[in-house]
């Protein structure tokens, strides 16, 4: 992750410095410091659909992780949207993946959830979705031909 990959004007400080603690965190394999970065009941969706609950399950479900088939792995984030809500809450969707090699894939989409609490930001809820490169072609080449359909249209 470069910093022009956290680079967005409406994205706040505190929020791009938490997505770097939590690259860094999962860089060194640091369940602790990963789960650091969540709210105390904050809900992480895989992209397998399994939903864990509350930083300390994040901290339990990222161990094994990092022992075990992602040790070494590296983690990669680009931010594409922001939108904040209110003044301490703000939505960051991002594209992202995990890998071992020198270059990163971004192979899901990931939503996060920032709340501002006293001290600094942090996520409350996180959904990642693994792209699938087909249905997301389909979907683009439909998108125009409905739209080259609707411009016809007197």
């Amino acid at each position: 992750m470069t910093e022009d990959d956290l680079k967005n004007s409406d994205l706040p400080a505190g929020v791009t410095e938490s997505l770097e603690r939590m690259r860094q965190a999962w860089d060194a394999g640091d369940a602790d410091a990963y789960a650091a970065e969540f709210t105390e009941h904050a809900t992480y969706v895989i992209f397998t659909g399994a939903l864990t609950v509350g930083s300390a399950s994040i901290r339990d479900d990222h161990v094994p992780l990092f022992t075990t088939w992602q040790k070494g792995s590296r983690l990669s984030i680009r931010v594409l949207d922001v939108n904040r809500l209110r003044d301490d809450a703000v939505v960051v969707v991002t594209e992202g993946g995990i890998g071992k090699g020198k270059t990163v894939r971004h192979n899901k989409m990931q939503t996060y959830v920032f709340v501002r609490q006293p001290d600094r930001w942090v996520c409350a809820a996180f959904q990642n979705t693994r792209r699938n490169r087909l249905l997301n072609a389909i979907n683009s080449r439909e998108q125009k031909r409905l739209a080259k359909k609707a411009a016809v249209r007197p």
